[in-house]
């Protein structure tokens, strides 16, 4: 997790089995999946969106669909973003007719960018008897797409592809990576 200048924590979600991109511009699958510790130890709770979710759609705003959370970069937009039992589910257009964006397919469709985060404020969170912080409420304000996730169990896939298990190598690398540079 870091901290944007605009105040925003983000969260990088990977992995997660049924992440697509379909009709080289349709992005769905979960950003976000509750009672999975990422590699900051944070762990998101069922519920944590519900009230952001509530309020946007009250205020007639929606979830921006980032390039790398960077606010200059829309690619997208996000048509469906929801709780379900398993974390916060999203579907989306990415806009080709904007040049990231056809990028941005091209990417996914090729296996070089892979992942989605979330960019969000803490608004309620404790810490359990591990030091793991809990959240359990979020304002929520973006889901990009980006090269680096953060939690291991969600990945965008282009559709066809079987790419179980390069990430599951890939995760094992970085995890590697992270205890050669904590030992260091």
């Amino acid at each position: 997790m870091r901290t944007m200048d605009y105040g925003l924590e983000l969260k990088f979600q990977q992995g997660a089995p049924g992440v697509t991109l379909t009709d080289g511009a349709v992005v769905e699958g979960y950003a976000s999946l509750f009672g999975v510790a990422d590699q900051g130890g944070d762990v998101v709770q069922a519920g944590a969106y519900a009230a952001s979710l509530r309020a946007m759609a009250a205020a007639g705003r929606s979830v921006k669909l980032l390039w790398q959370h960077d606010p200059g970069q829309p690619i997208g937009i996000w048509d469906e973003v929801r709780e379900d039992g398993r974390g916060l589910w999203v579907k989306g257009r990415l806009l080709t007719d904007v040049a990231r964006g056809r990028e941005a397919a091209a990417l996914i469709a090729a296996g070089a960018i892979e992942g989605l985060s979330i960019g969000y404020r803490t608004v309620k969170a404790a810490r359990d008897s591990k030091g793991q912080r809990l959240l359990t409420e979020l304002e929520l304000w973006e889901v990009s797409l980006v090269t680096f996730p953060m939690l291991p169990e969600a990945r965008v896939a282009a559709k066809g592809t079987e790419p179980a298990a390069l990430l599951g190598e890939l995760a094992g690398l970085f995890d590697e990576a992270r205890r050669v540079m904590a030992a260091r």
